[in-house]
C-alpha cells in the first residue's frame, strides 16, 4: 500500500510511517511531496493521504494523526499508547502531555535540519522510533542514575532550598556549593558520602555533620536520608508495578528484611500491611 504526505517531515510524519510500517503494512511504501501537490499525486499514484487537512487520516480535535492511526487500526498495545502521548505533546506543543515531548521534537527539528533527503530522514527516524518504543516497553521506569542515595540526596536539597524554612533563612554559600556538587556528582554517577562532600566543599567533615541540622529540620544527615526513603517508599508503595523488592532496591536499602525494619520503625506498620490499606482503600473508594 502507499502512503504519501507532505515533504519535509518532522514528527508525526515520521511516526506515522513508523506505525504503518512496523504494525500495519511491513511493505508499505511512504512518499514524501511538496505540500501543493500532495492530493494530486495521491490521486496519480493510488496513495493514501495522510497528515494534512481534509483527508480521513489527520488532526482530530487535540489529537495528532498518529492517535488516529491507533483508533483507525485499533492498536491497543500499552506501548504505544505511551508513545502517543508523547508524539501528541511533540507534535502539537502540548509539552505537558509527556515530559519526553520536548526531547522528541528538539531531536525530530535537528534531525530535519541536518539531513535534506526525506527517504533517508525516515530511515533514521525508523531507528529513533524503534529506540523510543524499547524505552517505553522495557525502561520507562529506570533511571539514569542507578545509585537511589545520589537521587535522595538531589531531592533533599532541592526540597530544602524550595522550602518555606529555606526561605527564611540565609542559605549559606557552602550548601549551594553543595547543591552543584551532587549534581555534579550524578551526573558522572559517582558515590556520594558526607566525608567526600566535606572534602569538595573545604569543610571539617565534623563540621558540616554538626551544622547540617540547622537547615535540614534538626535531623542528622543520616536521619534525614533515611526519612527521605521512607517517604519515597510511601510513594512507591502506592504503585501497584512495585513489589517490595523492587522499593526497598529503589530506596537503597540493603534488602527487603532491612527495608520493613526501618519502614516499621518510621511508620509504626510493616509495609506489606500499608500496601494493603492502600489498595483497600481505593478499592472502598470505587465501590
Amino acid at each position: 500500500m502507499k502512503w504519501i504526505t507532505r515533504h519535509r517531515p518532522k514528527i508525526d510524519r515520521i511516526a506515522c510511517p513508523w506505525l504503518i510500517r512496523r504494525f500495519i503494512d511491513q511493505e508499505a511504501e511512504i512518499i514524501y511531496v511538496p505540500e501543493g501537490e500532495v492530493m494530486m499525486e495521491a490521486e496519480a499514484l493510488g496513495a493514501t493521504p495522510f497528515d494534512v487537512p481534509d483527508v480521513e487520516f489527520t488532526h482530530y480535535g487535540d489529537q495528532c494523526t498518529f492517535d488516529y492511526f491507533l483508533k483507525k487500526y485499533q492498536l491497543n498495545d500499552p506501548t504505544l499508547q505511551v508513545l502517543a502521548l508523547i508524539v501528541r505533546g511533540a507534535d502539537t506543543d502540548q509539552h505537558h502531555l509527556a515530559e519526553q515531548a520536548p526531547g522528541l521534537w528538539a531531536i525530530s527539528a535537528g534531525l530535519t535540519h541536518n539531513v535534506t533527503d526525506d527517504h533517508e530522514l525516515l530511515e533514521k527516524g525508523m531507528v529513533i522510533y524503534d529506540a523510543l518504543y524499547s524505552w517505553a516497553r522495557y525502561h520507562r521506569h529506570e533511571k539514569h542514575t542507578q545509585n537511589p542515595m545520589e537521587q535522595l540526596l538531589l531531592d533533599v536539597f532541592y526540597k530544602f532550598l524550595d522550602s518555606k524554612t529555606g526561605a527564611k533563612k540565609r542559605i549559606p554559600a557552602w550548601a549551594k556549593e553543595l547543591k552543584e556538587i551532587i549534581q555534579d556528582q550524578i551526573d558522572t554517577n559517582l558515590a556520594l558520602s558526607l566525608k567526600e562532600i566535606s572534602k569538595n566543599l573545604d569543610l571539617n567533615p565534623a563540621y558540616l555533620s554538626r551544622e547540617f541540622s540547622k537547615y535540614f529540620e534538626d535531623l542528622s544527615f543520616g536521619e534525614y536520608i533515611r526519612k527521605q526513603r521512607i517517604e519515597k517508599a510511601l510513594q512507591l508503595l502506592d504503585d501497584p508495578a512495585y513489589s517490595l523488592t523492587d522499593i526497598a532496591y529503589l530506596t537503597g536499602f540493603s534488602d527487603q528484611s532491612h527495608f520493613t525494619r526501618i519502614f516499621k520503625k518510621h511508620t509504626g506498620v510493616q509495609p506489606s500491611v500499608y500496601k494493603k490499606s492502600l489498595q483497600k482503600g481505593k478499592a472502598d473508594t470505587n465501590s
